[in-house]
Formats: structure tokens, sequence, C-alpha cells
């Protein structure tokens, strides 16, 4: 369409993105959610400009059309940008091709401070190796405004995508590589050792990642102290399953500065693995360790260590605790907010008192799937959680309408009650949502609408 253009290595094309065959790449226009292989040539258009001659009506009609729709590029460069940063990753590389300005535009350093890439299919490590070389072209092998890298779901991600992040992004804060299951535990090691300012990180869904620790180099460059050199506070392992308590040792001791820490499904982890999580790491505020079914009473006495820092637990389909543990819980953790213990069939009315009369300020309860779990024990939660804002009390078998009316009368902020599959009476939802206007009710009843 243009007389001149101008070829270039540096300019990432969005080919990288979308083949032109591709669904996103169809009518000009791309998808943020899904992406595909790295293809074709890497080139930046350059429009012409207009020929300072027309002689044909037709032509110089189209032109004066063309002047109009132009009207964009008389928005200041400030509002330019203000746009392009609510652009997804390919639709900038996109944008980066219609002009010399749109160009120059593109690649201002503040709209490159996260590149997110999402899809199955595409070619992340070569479209990771092009990004950060072209934002390393005015500081050389080093990306410094790159702070935040989301490929979540890039099943193509191996290793040498990871490496090509570490040795380019020194200043990188936050790392997802959820559902990348080629990565190895070597490339993550490399990430948070040259890294020292990364905080987030999600690798779950990474089954060869078995723990977090600094590569062998770094450990004996920052000996002694390099045990606290990791800054990791957020780490999400949910779904690495050979994670074991050796690995959560070797975490724990590298990564002293988390507050939150996500285990679900982490199947093999003990109640070993926890007392070693204790140890080192006293600052979590929220913890989960739904269904790993060897945690059990134990585990729940090492985590009440944590005191009146936690926040947040769930502890869902750990079969082996008890109302034991509930109340080392409930007697330590006095200012927990959040407990998700559906399916924990060993917790019973005893659990839940401890429970409603230590933890005052609790604002969200998942007792489902508790079949021993009654009324009794929703009076005790209605006469002391003032503040309960969701309850879930699916499939809970002796629960009945008068529990749930009980709740009502006095938990007046409750936005959320699920009691699908329990045998309560239409009055008694309607009475719920009358007292309580704002409360979502969950059910299974079709009387009730």
């Amino acid at each position: 369409d243009s007389d001149l253009s101008m070829r270039t290595l540096s300019t990432p094309s969005p080919a990288l993105i979308f083949p032109p065959n591709s669904p996103g790449f169809q009518n000009g226009r791309g998808s943020s959610t899904s992406s595909s292989s790295v293809t074709g040539e890497t080139v930046a258009m350059v429009h012409s400009p207009p020929p300072t001659r027309l002689t044909h009506p037709l032509i110089r009609l189209a032109s004066k059309h063309q002047k109009e729709q132009a009207n964009i590029d008389r928005l200041p460069d400030l509002c330019m940008i203000q746009i392009f940063s609510f652009l997804p990753t390919n639709q900038l590389c996109r944008c980066a091709r219609v002009c010399r300005r749109w160009y120059n535009l593109a690649w201002d350093p503040r709209l490159w401070r996260t590149i997110r890439l999402t899809g199955e299919t595409i070619n992340v490590d070569r479209a990771l190796k092009v990004l950060t070389r072209r934002l390393c072209q005015d500081t050389p092998n080093v990306c410094l405004m790159l702070e935040t890298v989301i490929v979540s779901g890039c099943r193509r991600l191996t290793d040498r995508g990871l490496y090509t992040i570490a040795q380019c992004c020194p200043e990188l804060r936050r790392l997802e590589v959820s559902g990348c299951y080629n990565i190895s535990n070597e490339a993550v090691f490399d990430v948070v050792s040259l890294c020292p300012n990364l905080e987030h990180l999600d690798v779950s869904g990474c089954s060869k990642v078995t723990c977090i620790s600094l590569t062998r180099e770094a450990s004996i460059k920052l000996s002694p102290l390099h045990g606290k050199q990791i800054s990791i506070r957020y780490l999400d392992m949910t779904d690495c399953f050979v994670l074991e308590d050796e690995g959560l040792h070797t975490i724990a001791a590298h990564c002293t500065q988390l507050t939150h820490l996500y285990l679900r499904r982490c199947v093999r982890i003990t109640d070993e693995g926890l007392r070693y999580l204790m140890i080192y790491c006293t600052s979590i505020k929220e913890l989960s360790v739904s269904d790993c079914r060897f945690v059990s009473d134990f585990g729940m006495r090492e985590i009440a260590k944590l005191e009146s820092r936690l926040r947040y637990l769930s502890i869902a389909h750990c079969g082996r605790i008890t109302d034991v543990g509930i109340r080392y819980i409930a007697k330590y953790c006095s200012k927990l907010r959040y407990l998700n213990a559906r399916g924990c069939e060993g917790i019973t009315d005893h659990g839940v008192e401890y429970l409603a009369k230590n933890c005052t300020k609790l604002k969200s309860l998942d007792i489902g799937k508790c079949p021993l779990v009654s009324d009794t024990g929703l009076e005790f939660l209605a006469l002391n959680c003032f503040n309960l804002k969701r309850l879930s009390l699916k499939s809970c078998e002796s629960i009945t309408g008068q529990g749930l009316q009980i709740v009502a009368a006095n938990c007046f902020d409750l936005q959320m009650l699920n009691v699908q599959d329990c045998d309560v009476s239409v009055d008694a939802l309607r009475f719920v949502k009358r007292h309580c206007k704002r409360c979502i009710i969950e059910h299974t009843n079709p009387a009730f609408f």
C-alpha cells in the first residue's frame, strides 16, 4: 500500500504474534487473548507523503477523504501514548508499523513496563528474544524499564525464554509463567538469581519445578547472606505435583520474606514441610494447602505459629484435619479473615464454636461438605461473627432453615450464601433475603427464585 518501506531488524513484526492466516489477523485486527507461532520478517512500514500534484478528480477526492480520516494525527504525543497504554503487547507491535510517528510513540519506554503474551501455539522464546532486543536498544544488553512479564498458558515457553528474561531484565518485579510445563528448576533459578527485585512469581502448573533457589554461582557470590537475597513475597506453586518437603525446605530457607504462598494440590507436602516453612517464613499472611491430603492436625499446629499475622488460610479437602487442628488455628490466629475448610469431614460443631469465639473478625468461611456441622455451629457463628460476608454450606446435610434464619438475623452484612444441596425450606431462604438485602443466595431449590 505504500511506496516507501523501511526494513529493520530491531522492530518486532505483528507476525511474531499473528500469522497472516490466523483468526486474530483478519480484517486488520488482533486479539489480546490468543496468539500464534512466530513467522514472517521483521518489517516496519512507513507511509510515503501524498503527491504534490493531483490531476484526476477521483484521486483528489480520495486524498481529501484520507486527510479527514487522519484526524488522529492531530492528537499530541502524550494523548497517543495514553491511548497506546491500553493496548496489549501484540497490538502495540502492530501500531509500530503504521507510520514513522507511531513507530516512535509505540516504543516509548513508558509503554514497555509490561509484556503480556498468551496462547498455546505462540513461539514465546523467539518473541521474548526479539522484544527484549528492541527494548535494549538504548541500553545495550539491559532492559531497565521492563518490570512485568506475563506469559501464562504459553506451552512453547522453554528454559531458553526464561534465560532471555533473566539476562536482559534485571529490574523485573513480576513473572507469571503458569501452565508453562516445559520450564525447569535451572531456568527459574537463573531468574531469581539475576533479578534481585523479583517479588511476584507464579509457576503454577509447572510440573517440573520442584523448588525455588539461587544458582550455585550466585550462592557462592552472596555467601553467607545468600539465604536472604531472594526478595520474593508472592509465590504460587499450585499444581507443582513434584514439590516435596525437601523442596519446600529449600524454598523457605531462600525466600524468607514470603507473605503469600499457595501450595494447592502439591500432594506430596506433609506436616514436616510445614514445619520447615514456619521456621524461616514468619511473615506469611496468606497460605493455601488445599488438597494436600497428608497435612493433618500437626500441620495446623505449625501454621498456628504465625499467630495474628495469618489472615487467609485454605485447607480444603485436607481430610486428616479435625477439630483439634481448627482449635490450634482459632486459639492463636485471632485475626483470621478467611478460612476455607471445605471437605474437612472431621470438623464438627465444636470446631466451629472454637473458631467463632476466637476469630470474631472472620469475613469468609467455607465449611461445605462437612456433614457433622449443624444448626448449633451456625448459631455460634451468628452470635460471634457479626462481620461475616461470605458463608458456604454446600452439601452440609445437617443444616436446616432454622440455622439459616439465626445467621440472617445477626449477620446483616452477609453478601453470599451457598446452600446448594442443603435441605432448607423456601421460607428460610426468603427470610434470609429479607434480612440480608445484598445477599446472593446459591441454592438448588427450584421453588425459590
